[in-house]
């Protein structure tokens, strides 16, 4: 006994035009459950009166010191003028301030490279970390 198919589509007939509409049907149902189940738990809050309170910072200028070097070498502490051990006791008076002052280095363009760096090195020293050079723009 032999059976015979024939297939479902032949030459001679015309191409399947319907959507099987079965899958779509069903994935719908289940997004509409799924729905159901999840939006009344999103809507039910709690009602609580929340206080207010500023969330901004408190933004504190650091202090602006102004240290300078004239040409001969003399040190000005504030336009005032110090010695190195003066510059050293002032320096960590400084350094002790919360937030750390910033230091503003004005060198003439003669000094010796020496007083300079004993500045520098008296300044670090005694503890200020945020020094920065000032210059003239051309």
């Amino acid at each position: 006994m032999s059976f015979s198919q024939e297939p479902l589509e032949t030459e001679d007939s015309p191409p399947m035009a319907e959507i099987n509409m079965t899958p779509l049907v069903d994935v719908m149902l289940v997004l509409l459950i799924i729905f159901m189940i999840t939006l009344p738990v999103i809507n039910h809050a709690v009602k609580v009166e929340l206080p207010t309170a500023s969330s901004q910072k408190n933004d504190v200028k650091p202090e602006s010191i102004n240290l300078s070097i004239n040409a001969k070498g003399q040190i000005y502490w504030n336009n005032s003028v110090v010695d190195l051990n003066t510059l050293e006791t002032y320096a960590l008076a400084a350094a002790k301030k919360k937030p750390e002052p910033e230091v503003q280095l004005k060198a003439d363009k003669n000094v010796r490279y020496e007083a300079v760096a004993q500045v520098l090195s008296t300044v670090k020293r005694a503890g200020l970390q945020r020094i920065g050079f000032v210059t003239e723009p051309q």
